[in-house]
């Protein structure tokens, strides 16, 4: 076997290794998909959308879902825009102000590593700062909690996001004498479909974590009330309906499931469209 067919049946092996791993995501997604909308579609009706538990409700009596999924959205808000207040900053200081040195490396591989840490220990940490400072279970407990979640996410996406800026558009702007500071917004003009994904990616995130906020967020059947009040999440949901030993609100868990996959995927969605929308004005 000469050098150009040892070439050829590699090119042949890692096609088919590539098409496989496709085919079996593809065939895993189809799976959960099926199955969530198979169990849970007969329990779905306008009465969960619309009302909030009521009395009896995990014994299968009337109400519905609408404080879990105002709770969820209200979390992943309040988080999603915390960590982009923190983490814009961060990434354009890296970026036009600190250069390349051994700090950069340092900063990434932190965010590397944040971004590896289960969600639960956030979860765990965030519990330990409010019984520090005297703070109980709530919303904003719920939504610090989910903004050390997402931070990490959001601002390594970022970061990759301005490094695919073309370095000929960096050296140019750098040559017709602009500031740092004007550098800052030509690579946020730049780079908005790419922040705008990331922001969007770090929101799906949020919105279907349970683990950070089963300490801190609390849980509750009533519709969001405050700061300081405990709040329900999609997530969490699930989990306590598919506790109960009842089949009807067994379904109802699916049923529940199946709103939140659908937020994340309508929002998955939405960054691919804004990707594709915003790109044009991108200079490549």
């Amino acid at each position: 076997m000469n050098r150009r067919q040892k070439r050829r049946w590699e090119e042949i092996f890692f096609k088919t290794v590539m098409r496989g791993s496709l085919l079996l995501i593809a065939v895993v997604l189809g799976l959960i998909v099926v199955s969530i909308t198979w169990k849970g579609i007969g329990a779905l009706n306008w009465q969960m959308l619309t009302q909030a538990p009521q009395g009896g409700f995990y014994m299968g009596k009337e109400g519905g879902i609408l404080n879990a999924i105002t709770g969820s959205l209200l979390l992943a808000v309040g988080a999603t825009a915390l960590a982009l207040v923190s983490a814009l900053p961060v990434v354009f200081y890296l970026h036009a102000y600190a250069g390349r040195s051994r700090w950069v490396s340092g900063v990434r591989l932190a965010l590397d590593v944040l971004w590896g840490i289960p969600s639960i220990v956030y979860g765990a940490f965030g519990f330990t700062l409010m019984l520090l400072v005297g703070l109980r279970a709530s919303l904003l407990g719920g939504i610090i909690a989910l903004t050390l979640v997402e931070l990490p996410i959001l601002a390594r996406t970022m970061d990759e996001v301005l490094r695919m800026v073309p370095s000929d558009l960096k050296e140019a702007t750098r040559a017709l004498g602009t500031t740092r500071l004007e550098l800052t917004g030509i690579l946020l003009r730049q780079t908005i479909p790419g922040l705008v994904t990331a922001v969007l990616l770090a929101f799906g995130r949020g919105i279907g974590d349970a683990a950070s906020v089963l300490f801190t967020a609390g849980y509750t059947d009533n519709m969001p009330q405050s700061l300081l009040r405990p709040v329900a999440s999609l997530p969490l949901a699930v989990f306590f309906q598919l506790n109960t030993p009842f089949p009807e609100v067994q379904e109802r868990a699916y049923a529940s499931a199946l709103v939140l996959m659908m937020l994340v995927l309508v929002i998955s969605l939405l960054s691919r469209l804004s990707l594709k929308l915003l790109g044009k004005y991108v200079v490549r």
